[in-house]
């Protein structure tokens, strides 16, 4: 009940802090904050292979701004975020057994004030997580789980904050959780972590434009330990609007998966995504 009070309380505020002649609209087709794009708690659409071979990510995710106010500086917005992630194991004759997956749903509220040459603003999220193994990791002949995993209860709800500045094309930000509810309870309740996303438009031709990206965060599974995930690539459409990127990823840290989540793991991915 607290929360959902502190979230009438901020739409409460987006509404009466708007400027004069505000425009009122519903499920714009474009989003007021775009994703973060190495933030992994972040709605996608595509796939990425693992490059040794051994597993493929397939994501499935999208977001919506509901309900936006915005006049000539500045603009407000709540929406809903709602995506999954899967692993896959690559094997061969084109088979991909599914190995685990994880669920996110949540709701967000976003700002956004123009200045010269950038903008600035936070957004303010309320999210689940859960995540469960699934049968292709479970071995039909022994009568056992893979790899001597077993399904375990994994489940968090958090609050994030996350302020950003944009200068031009990069935008940098900071970012803010904290866990209220979380299974198992060993996993800690702060997430600290920063990054950014930069594209080089300098080095643009024709409706491509090159990026890169990183975040890192340090978190807590029995012990606080940082995760960097660094992301290079290819877009083609405008900057600031949907399109299509072409993405190589770096991953260094904890198991981004939550039956997984206290397996440390390192490897790189190329793959795609559909920008929202």
């Amino acid at each position: 009940m607290r929360i959902l009070s502190f979230i009438f309380v901020i739409t409460l505020l987006m509404i009466n802090s708007a400027g004069a002649q505000p425009i009122h609209s519903w499920f714009n087709s474009e989003l007021n904050i775009k994703p973060f794009t190495a933030n992994f708690y972040e709605p996608k659409a595509g796939t990425s292979f693992d490059l040794n071979g051994k597993f493929l990510r397939l994501d499935i995710g999208t977001t919506q701004d509901v309900y936006s106010i915005q006049d000539s500086t500045t603009s407000y917005s709540c929406g809903a975020d709602l995506f999954t992630y899967t692993r896959l194991r690559s094997e061969n004759d084109f088979k991909f057994p599914v190995e685990t997956i994880d669920y996110f749903f949540g709701v967000n509220f976003g700002f956004k004030h123009l200045i010269s040459d950038g903008n600035y603003g936070l957004r303010f999220r309320v999210s689940h997580v859960s995540a469960h193994l699934v049968d292709g990791l479970y071995d039909g002949q022994n009568n056992d789980w893979r790899n001597g995993f077993s399904p375990i209860v994994f489940s968090k709800e958090f609050i994030e904050l996350f302020p950003f500045y944009q200068y031009k094309n990069l935008r940098a930000y900071l970012g803010l959780t904290y866990i209220f509810h979380v299974i198992p309870e060993t996993i800690g309740k702060g997430i600290y972590q920063f990054g950014f996303d930069y594209y080089l438009t300098q080095l643009s031709f024709g409706d491509f434009t090159p990026l890169v990206a990183v975040d890192y965060k340090i978190s807590s599974t029995s012990e606080y330990a940082g995760n960097i995930i660094t992301t290079i690539g290819m877009k083609f459409g405008k900057v600031n609007s949907k399109g299509f990127s072409i993405l190589f990823t770096y991953y260094n840290g904890k198991s981004i998966h939550g039956e997984l989540f206290n397996r440390y793991e390192k490897y790189s991915t190329i793959g795609f995504n559909v920008d929202l």
